[in-house]
């Protein structure tokens, strides 16, 4: 059983006040309503309960256009499995210099990032925590059975249900794993465990672009300026820095800097937490004097960053217009991001990049791009590409990557358009599953429960990144733009954005047994 849950996620609803019924929270949130519908696969419709039904036809259909996509998948991989081979070799290495040089050697792909990774590591001053929180899953076999509230939201609930679910039957049959589907579900699941969406009365008066959590507050960055939503009380909101837009960013709390791609030019800016602490405080003469925020290079044009965190280093990969850079953390006397490797004159131009540590040896970064995935090894420099979705004949839109846990930094799932593949860092598909989204998703985010969160039109899906498999749905009761800004433990935060500009945050509770840590 797959369970649907439909709410609203609407920013006019932010216009009721208290009268409508809507009860503010001390936070400053107020609860977003949701109708728990139940999701079979044989039983029909009726008065007090509403399920969906899956025909021969449908599940043939499915059937029929998963194997197309799987065969598209396999004569792409077939014919790429001769080609990266001889250009992934690992050669002999020579000595990297300390990290105050590598300025002057980040033009020299030859040297070892093996040996850098070393000397990195030697004089890396903050450690990488290693906590991961736990969530609990969306999906269970309890589920509520209630009557949805309007015959024509039940209708478009109904009919996108419907196409998920014929998708999930037929990649279940090509697999030979049927489920067992409890016709009989009860009313039995304790509803404190129930997944809950809540939003902030606050509307922002200009799309918000990006959000970072600072402690349990959370920094937004819109097209007018960066705030500042105290979680801590009653959601009143701070400005912080004015007219300058933020698309990117990133709080590294035991390095007090905030990284951003900020500005008209997209530079890649590096601002001082204590600096913005006392931009609201006011309390300290001494940092209100000094420069709050330096830049990273004096790069320009930037399209997307990563920061990657391997053992004691901290690593910061940016994509540009036509090139890779690399970054690294210097601890103090220098206490900032100088360079490491650069990879200029792209046959590709870069749209979203990541960075890996394969076997905690070698370097790789893996980049996305309007025609598919790529890798650069960093070690030999040399670019190759590590899937092309050749059944896709105009431009592609890459979502996300995520390296797989317990692979070594070596295999990925690889999220673009309505899809995603599994490939390792040479090329080969890793697992015969295509992840098939229920519609073309607008935002994609890896969640540190082993999920995968798409953000579509109609509904946020969410699924087992293992498996690509579906384990629930919040259904929208009106079409809606959605963004995800950032998630930690139970919670994820996101953003709605109304036609006339105004955007509102969210945020999901996956567990709200841990809420008492917020």
């Amino acid at each position: 059983v797959i369970k649907v849950t439909d709410y609203s996620s609407s920013s006019e609803d932010s216009e009721s006040s208290d009268e409508d019924g809507e009860v503010l929270g001390h936070d400053g949130t107020v609860a977003v309503s949701d109708i728990p519908l139940i999701v079979d696969v044989k039983v029909s419709q009726g008065k007090n309960a509403f399920v969906f039904m899956l025909s021969v036809a449908d599940l043939q259909s499915a059937h029929l256009r998963f194997k197309r996509s799987s065969a598209c998948v396999t004569q792409a991989e077939e014919r790429r499995r001769g080609g990266h081979s001889e250009s992934n070799g690992f050669g002999n290495h020579s000595n990297h210099g300390n990290l105050p040089d590598l300025v002057q050697q980040s033009n020299s792909p030859s040297s070892t990032p093996t040996t850098a990774l070393q000397e990195l590591s030697d004089m890396a001053e903050f450690g990488l925590s290693g906590s991961k929180a736990s969530f609990t899953p969306f999906v269970d076999p309890r589920v509520y059975q209630t009557s949805p509230s309007e015959n024509d939201e039940s209708s478009a609930a109904a009919m996108f249900a419907n196409e998920l679910l014929r998708q999930e039957q037929a990649r279940l049959n090509e697999a030979r794993k049927i489920s067992v589907v409890n016709v009989n579900p009860t009313n039995i699941r304790p509803h404190s465990d129930t997944p809950e969406i809540r939003k902030y009365k606050k509307r922002f008066n200009s799309e918000i672009l990006c959000a970072a959590l600072w402690g349990v507050n959370l920094l937004v960055g819109t097209e007018n300026g960066l705030m500042l939503l105290d979680r801590s009380g009653q959601g009143k909101v701070y400005n912080l820095i004015t007219r300058r837009r933020f698309l990117q960013m990133d709080v590294l709390e035991g390095l007090n800097v905030l990284v951003t791609i900020s500005g008209k030019k997209n530079k890649l800016r590096v601002y001082y937490l204590s600096w913005l602490r006392n931009r609201i405080l006011h309390n300290d003469p001494e940092v209100e004097k000094k420069q709050g925020w330096i830049t990273v290079g004096e790069l320009e044009g930037c399209v997307h960053y990563k920061v990657v965190k391997y053992e004691r280093i901290k690593f910061l990969v940016i994509a540009l217009k036509n090139s890779v850079e690399i970054y690294a953390w210097a601890p103090k006397p220098y206490h900032k991001f100088m360079a490491f490797k650069s990879f200029t004159e792209l046959q590709h131009r870069p749209q979203l990049v990541d960075l890996t540590v394969e076997e905690g040896q070698r370097l790789k970064v893996i980049y996305g791009s309007c025609v598919g995935f790529h890798v650069i090894d960093v070690d030999s420099g040399n670019p190759y590409d590590i899937y092309i979705p050749s059944h896709i004949q105009s431009q592609v839109m890459p979502h996300a990557i995520v390296v797989l846990p317990k692979t070594d930094g070596m295999e990925m799932l690889l999220c673009y358009e309505d899809e995603g593949v599994y490939v390792n860092t040479y090329g080969r598909i890793t697992k015969d599953v295509v992840l098939q989204w229920g519609e073309m998703p607008t935002s994609v985010a890896y969640i540190h429960s082993n999920q995968i969160m798409g953000w579509g039109e109609k509904a946020i899906e969410i699924r087992s990144v293992e498996t690509g498999h579906l384990d629930g749905v919040f259904m929208h009761k009106r079409a809606q733009r959605l963004k995800f800004l950032c998630e930690r433990n139970d919670k994820v935060f996101f953003a709605s954005v109304r036609s006339g500009g105004s955007s509102q945050v969210f945020f999901m509770t996956l567990n709200r047994n841990s809420m008492m840590n917020w």
